[in-house]
């Protein structure tokens, strides 16, 4: 699960707020001298038109280094993505109500970072199968068609969710031997919306020893941090994006970046090739498994990591074939 000072996908934005990009004509140049500098667009969405606090620190980073970046809502209207020498995916955890008009914008910008075929892959939670076929171990996951019948069997908890979903939205954790009929009415509410559904065993490990997401920019290692849980029980209909959620610092083990290192090698393109990777671990009886591999929003956790900002800054640099910042 994505999330960002203690707060998953982001905090609340001021609406009154300014918006860098409803200011078109101002001159974001540092200097004269770099009148001629890349553009990049930090895109997020309407709800954070100033991106989440965490990725606000991009934009001093990127200054520093000679070019200028400001935040631009995928679904605005009127823009001009080509106008961007690169528009970097962050802060657009709206897609998973709108996946469809989502990746076709994806298609639509020229120069996306992370590539438009990368986010339409990552984006539908079906790649975790691709990963467990190239021998990765992946939480196991009973996959529930919408047109399958389904009858809650066994003990023990489990996480219900579908394969398109963002942060805890339409995910939730049940005690089968108590919410057995509770689990079979969400997994049929999810059927109805034409929903594919994921079934997984809830890991002890989640509340004891917590995730841990391993973060790369263009497949150079940056830093790691440690996700309490947030699950705490069956969805709400209505619960929001942005839950509480502990987060810390963390030095991943030898096994866990052994295994990080495993994902980067089966990922559908080279990992250099892409601008930013989350790998999200979690220890089981057996060594860690994959929870999820973040490639199209994820949160980076600047704020617990220091120089991790002017890092992923430098790897903007290198993208943009710009040596000389």
């Amino acid at each position: 699960m994505p999330a960002r000072r203690g707060y998953s996908r982001g905090v609340t934005q001021d609406p009154n707020q300014h918006n860098v990009h409803q200011d078109p004509d101002r001159d974001t140049s540092p200097s004269n001298a770099t009148r001629a500098a890349a553009r990049v667009a930090l895109v997020t969405c309407a709800e954070l038109p100033d991106l989440d606090e965490d990725d606000r620190s991009l934009i001093p980073a990127l200054a520093a280094l000679g070019i200028p970046a400001e935040p631009v809502a995928w679904d605005a209207a009127g823009v001009d993505w080509a106008a961007y020498d690169l528009a970097v995916v962050r802060n657009t955890w709206d897609y998973a109500k709108r996946r469809a008009e989502f990746t076709a914008w994806a298609r639509s910008v020229p120069n996306l970072a992370n590539p438009a075929a990368v986010i339409e892959w990552n984006t539908d939670k079906r790649y975790l199968r691709e990963l467990a076929a190239a021998g990765l171990p992946i939480v196991p996951t009973t996959w529930v068609e919408p047109g399958d019948a389904f009858v809650p069997e066994g003990t023990g908890e489990i996480v219900v969710k579908p394969a398109v979903s963002a942060g805890s939205i339409d995910t939730g954790r049940y005690d089968l031997a108590t919410q057995a009929p509770l689990v079979a009415k969400e997994v049929r509410r999810l059927q109805d919306a034409g929903r594919l559904v994921m079934i997984q065993p809830y890991l002890d490990a989640v509340d004891t020893a917590g995730e841990t997401a391993l973060l790369y920019f263009a497949g150079e290692f940056s830093h790691a941090i440690r996700k309490g849980a947030i699950l705490t029980g069956p969805y709400v209909e209505g619960s929001q994006l942005y839950q509480h959620e502990e987060i810390s610092p963390r030095t991943p083990s030898a096994q866990e970046h052994a295994l990080a290192a495993r994902v980067l090698e089966a990922l559908p393109v080279p990992a250099a090739d892409l601008l930013y990777t989350r790998v999200d671990l979690l220890p089981s009886p057996d060594g860690p498994v994959v929870i999820e591999v973040e490639l199209a929003e994820p949160s980076l956790f600047f704020g617990y990591a220091p120089g991790s900002a002017d890092r992923f800054a430098a790897a903007v640099q290198r993208r943009l074939g710009r040596s000389d910042g």
